[in-house]
């Protein structure tokens, strides 16, 4: 059916739902399959629910399902990726459709990467307002129907939730039965999707007209108070984030305060000049919603995409609070889920583009310093995948070494952990270099490193041990540990803990001799293991009962 398949290539595609028919005819299909997400959503610390204010990016870009639609990849070049997730809290996929259910690829990047994603239920324009009077005005039994298949469409694709946006007008009748309806869709997506959530945009007003408000007030309060949360409109000022707060009390961070990226209107400020509209909203303690961050993209075009989002994030990672990572294993070769050519073991396996966000890995902080370091994507050489991790920077006079953080982690540290690396040094003075990990805990008494005997480190600061050859046991797993290939180096190590929580890791970069000069370096990293040792001698389990259906020869 050429809803669930491309009808050029036969490729499986993700779709939307058009109008009210389709979503009350809509039951789960056998051709569903390809568009379930099959990527739990990660856990990460602190959880949504915690006090601190979030930040929700929602995507909008030249009318959704583009590249992003085709399940299992295209050869596009230059596409549109999102890889900050270790600084947002929630993930919104925006269409004009009636009913945008998030392209699986998206639910699976970010789920990998511990964010939760939401589709978008809108209704606009005259169409709009008689589709909300036959599902609204129409009683309980109607918006009830309606309710539960959005509930039921989330648990089935697994995905997390709705953004709701009504910007059309209403009657008296369907106003009124509008709280319920948002009441009885957060209470159906709360039982059905673990964590889910239902948010409202700041559209229509108690008594049904369409007034955009740019805050939250009593016109727009009785929506708020039946769901998760508020996503206001983008022409506010200090004003409205003061009333806001002042109205919000406890739920401040319920409210997510909307930054439109293209500063369409009377906005503070949008593209490169959007941390002030950030800067502003966080001195409030409200949470904000970034709309469009695709302008990177679309506005200063494809060609240096890559670097003008670095820059992009890099100016509002003050205002973003970032996430960290409380499970092991933690595996990544940083790839981003496109590139130039596909790699495997450091050899360029097949040339020409590919994209395909479902492969993209677990990403890292990027961190940022003006002149002294930089962290970026590099598309030309990987370990595995279509990318690596350039890491960029110089060494200070008089210092020994540099680390640069690469994950924030919370959890207690298990009694003994591997961790491998592979990286390749550019530049002129590779054997004037060493590289290395360092894993850093957080500070308390009862923290060891060793035995009980040894002295605590000073700042919590550990450098794993270097194994020359992986344990017995472990030869399969953890295969190269003193062979790279392809100028690759590859490198394992084991640190033991007692009474630990661990903190960050690292990448440390040394040099032999100290200096008084400073020194440039150039890094690649192509993956990066930390393991639990208890649990990796285990095999996995074998799959079983597979079975191929619906083939087709070309």
């Amino acid at each position: 059916p050429a809803r669930f398949f491309d009808t050029k290539t036969t490729e499986p595609i993700s779709f939307f739902l058009s109008g009210l028919e389709e979503l009350l005819a809509w039951q789960p299909d056998t051709n569903d399959e390809f568009n379930v997400s099959a990527v739990p959503l990660a856990k990460r610390q602190p959880p949504l629910h915690s006090q601190r204010p979030r930040t929700l990016v929602c995507h909008d870009m030249r009318g959704g399902y583009i590249e992003d639609r085709f399940i299992q990849g295209s050869a596009t070049r230059n596409p549109y990726v999102f890889y900050h997730w270790r600084y947002i809290d929630i993930f919104v996929y925006f269409s004009h459709h009636t009913v945008t259910i998030p392209p699986v690829c998206w639910t699976n990047a970010a789920h990998r990467n511990g964010v939760p994603v939401l589709g978008t239920f809108i209704t606009e324009w005259t169409e709009g307002e008689k589709l909300c009077e036959a599902f609204l005005a129409g009683g309980e039994e109607a918006y009830g129907a309606v309710s539960e298949q959005l509930a039921r469409i989330a648990q089935h694709y697994r995905f997390d939730g709705w953004l709701v946006n009504i910007e059309n007008k209403l009657s008296a009748a369907a106003v009124r039965n509008l709280p319920p309806f948002l009441r009885q869709l957060t209470a159906q997506v709360h039982s059905a999707v673990p964590g889910g959530l239902v948010i409202w945009y700041d559209s229509v007003l108690q008594n049904g007209t369409l007034t955009w408000q740019n805050e939250l007030n009593e016109e727009n309060r009785v929506f708020f108070d039946a769901c998760d949360g508020l996503f206001t409109n983008y022409n506010w000022k200090k004003e409205h984030l003061e009333r806001t707060r002042e109205l919000a009390g406890s739920r401040r961070t319920d409210v997510y305060v909307g930054v439109d990226v293209f500063a369409r209107g009377d906005v503070i400020g949008g593209g490169f000049d959007t941390d002030k509209s950030l800067s502003l909203i966080r001195q409030y303690g409200l949470s904000a919603a970034i709309f469009a961050p695709g302008w990177v993209y679309e506005h200063l075009g494809e060609e240096n995409f890559l670097q003008n989002e670095n820059r992009f994030w890099g100016l509002l990672a003050a205002y973003l609070p970032t996430h960290s990572i409380c499970t092991l294993p933690l595996a990544t070769s940083f790839s981003l889920g496109m590139g130039t050519s596909r790699f495997l073991d450091g050899k360029e396996e097949e040339a020409g583009p590919w994209y395909d966000l479902s492969a993209q890995e677990i990403q890292p902080l990027y961190p940022e310093l003006e002149g002294r370091l930089s962290t970026s994507c590099c598309l030309q050489d990987a370990w595995c995948g279509g990318s690596s991790l350039r890491v960029q920077g110089t060494i200070p006079p008089g210092e020994e070494h540099v680390a640069i953080r690469l994950f924030s982690l919370q959890m207690p540290a298990p009694s003994k952990l591997f961790l491998t690396l592979l990286y390749k040094l550019e530049g002129l003075n590779p054997e004037e270099l060493t590289v290395g990990l360092e894993l850093t805990t957080w500070d308390s008494g009862t923290c060891y490193e060793g035995n009980v005997t040894s002295l605590p480190e000073p700042n919590g600061r550990h450098h794993p041990r270097f194994l020359p050859a992986p344990p017995p046991g472990l030869a399969r797993l953890l295969a190269a540990c003193n062979r790279g290939s392809h100028g690759w180096t590859s490198r394992c190590y084991e640190l033991e803990l007692q009474g630990c929580s661990l903190r960050d890791l690292s990448l440390l970069v040394s040099r032999h001799q100290p200096s008084a000069q400073e020194t440039p370096f150039t890094c690649l990293l192509g993956e990066v293991r930390v393991l639990d040792t208890a649990n990796v001698g285990a095999t996995p389990p074998e799959v079983q009962s597979v079975t191929a259906s619906q083939l087709w020869w070309q």
